[in-house]
């Protein structure tokens, strides 16, 4: 079933909200979940990894996403937007998603590494 979820990311610098003295970089992302199996499933948990490029990790995890469990038919999809902190101008997530299917069966959808960076400027 893992494998009839696909997850698709998307990143935007938040630049109003971000203050680089104070090496406060913010993000949005915006995640698009899509069930192309036959069974429906339920988002459970969230897990995060998020690392800035000093070494620092932050590690995040928590029931459902943004106060909610989506649960999928086969065919829909799911969409919401969230945010994250970073004390460097880039940086990486990765982590995972645990659902349950309608059989009651556990599993877990790795969410592969994506980007976190501030646009270059030229000049």
């Amino acid at each position: 079933m893992k494998d009839d979820i696909h997850i698709h990311v998307t990143t935007e610098y938040v630049a109003p909200y971000s203050n680089p003295k104070k090496r406060e970089f913010r993000f949005a992302y915006t995640i698009l979940i899509e069930n192309h199996g036959t069974v429906g499933a339920q988002l459970l948990r969230r897990h995060w990894l998020i690392r800035d490029d000093n070494g620092k990790v932050q590690e995040v995890r928590g029931e459902g996403v943004v106060g909610e469990q989506p649960y999928l038919e086969p065919g829909e999809q799911y969409q919401y937007s969230s945010g994250a902190m970073l004390e460097t101008p880039h940086g990486t997530m990765e982590g995972s998603y645990e659902w349950v299917d309608e059989q009651q069966a556990l599993f877990t959808t790795p969410i592969s590494p994506f980007y976190l960076t501030v646009p270059r400027v030229l000049h």
